[in-house]
């Protein structure tokens, strides 16, 4: 995990670490991935209610690749796809 971007929220600061994380996915045959829970350390899964958008970002706490805008439980989440690898931009180490 890596902190490098506190983030104004609420009127305090927060700190974004990168943090990798397990996809349940499903990859079309005509090769398009679609994320569809994420699954944390501890065992807990979290359905991806809905994709807002797809495209190629950098992420504030470092790294590129794809990133999957998401609401996962109703709130809006960034997901990447670095390589082959998947991270979420998480306030918590």
């Amino acid at each position: 995990m890596y902190c490098n971007e506190r983030k104004y929220f609420y009127n305090t600061f927060m700190e974004l670490y990168k943090r990798y994380v397990d996809i349940v996915l499903k990859q079309t045959k005509q090769g398009k991935i679609e994320p569809l829970y994420v699954c944390w350390e501890n065992g807990k899964s979290y359905a991806i209610d809905k994709v807002l958008s797809i495209e190629r970002r950098a992420s504030q706490v470092g790294g590129c690749g794809v990133r999957y805008v998401c609401l996962i439980c109703g709130q809006r989440r960034n997901l990447y796809l670095e390589k082959n690898r998947w991270f979420i931009e998480s306030t918590q180490p």
